[in-house]
């Protein structure tokens, strides 16, 4: 994560083939972080105790599936397609969420900053490559960036680095995260 712009790629269609990319791995992330939510709510709404977290991951949840719900009609109409890794991120997500939550709340909202705290600055080099060659583009992405930035926050209000192992636990899901996007944007 260098935050400074890429510059456009030369040659016939590299300017479409950039944006599939762009579109493919977004749309790979907010799948992932949908199911991420849907785990953390899966573990949380059945244990004693935690049906207010396992409210606010349910609603965490269905903000990241509008976003999601975006990226599937960007991939539509621009005829381009997702991630062919879908099904793996989709297990992935969701045994990340599950796995975070049965170690606890903490651990929870510790998944959730490492998530988002990647995401956001992925979602910040984008808007700044696509500031000028596809300003509305950009302008979603950056209300998406800030929905994220708001997870995140909220996480490290509810106790994220105080997870046993956080940053191990950080450290890891976060290589994870950077892993998702680089495969993500080419298959």
């Amino acid at each position: 994560m260098t935050g400074k712009p890429l510059p456009p790629r030369p040659g016939r269609g590299a300017a479409r083939a950039r944006l599939a990319e762009i579109l493919r791995v977004d749309h790979a992330g907010e799948l992932a972080a949908v199911q991420i939510y849907r785990g953390q709510h899966a573990v949380l709404a059945r244990a004693r105790g935690q049906q207010k977290l396992a409210t606010h991951f349910a609603e965490m949840q269905a903000q990241e599936a509008e976003h999601l719900a975006r990226f599937d009609k960007l991939l539509t109409e621009r005829r381009m397609r997702p991630t062919a890794l879908t099904p793996i991120w989709r297990v992935a997500g969701f045994a990340l969420g599950a796995g975070t939550a049965l170690l606890g709340e903490k651990a929870a909202h510790a998944c959730t900053e490492a998530v988002e705290t990647v995401i956001e600055g992925h979602y910040a080099e984008q808007i700044a490559e696509l500031a000028e060659r596809d300003p509305e583009l950009a302008a979603e992405l950056a209300k998406f960036r800030d929905d994220e930035l708001a997870h995140r926050d909220h996480a490290v209000e509810q106790g994220a680095r105080e997870a046993p192992g956080y940053g191990l636990l950080s450290a890891v899901i976060g290589a994870g995260c950077r892993a998702a996007i680089k495969i993500s944007e080419k298959l």
